[in-house]
C-alpha cells in the first residue's frame, strides 16, 4: 500500500514537471547556489515559485523517493500555488494531488 502511494507521488512529479514545461515555466539554466541557499520559505525572496518548484521541491521530493526515505508527515505547497496561479489552474489540481498523496 504504501509503495502504491510512493508510485503516485512520483508520478504526480512526473505530471507537475511537464504541465511545468508545457506553460514554459521551466527554466534551462539553475539559479545562483546562493539563491537557492536562501532561508525564506520557498526561498521567496530569491525565486520564483515556479523556480522553487523546479530546483527545490522536485528535487528534494525524488531524493525521498529514490533513497527511499519517509515522505513527509504534511505537505501544503498547493496553498502557496494558489498566490501565484488562478484558482482553476492545473498546476494547483496537480499540487493539491501531491500534497493529498504524500500524506495518505
Amino acid at each position: 500500500r504504501e509503495m502504491d502511494g510512493r508510485i503516485r507521488v512520483a508520478a504526480l512529479l512526473i505530471d507537475l514537471e511537464a504541465q511545468l514545461r508545457t506553460r514554459l515555466l521551466w527554466d534551462i539554466e539553475e539559479p545562483d547556489p546562493a539563491a537557492l541557499a536562501s532561508t525564506q520559505p520557498f526561498c521567496i525572496d530569491t525565486l520564483s515559485f515556479p523556480q522553487w518548484l523546479q530546483f527545490v521541491f522536485l528535487p528534494r521530493m525524488r531524493a525521498l523517493l529514490d533513497e527511499g526515505h519517509p515522505l513527509p508527515a504534511k505537505c501544503g505547497i498547493a496553498e502557496m500555488a494558489e498566490m501565484h496561479f488562478a484558482a482553476a489552474d492545473a498546476v494547483i489540481a496537480l499540487l493539491r494531488e501531491i500534497d493529498l498523496a504524500v500524506t495518505e
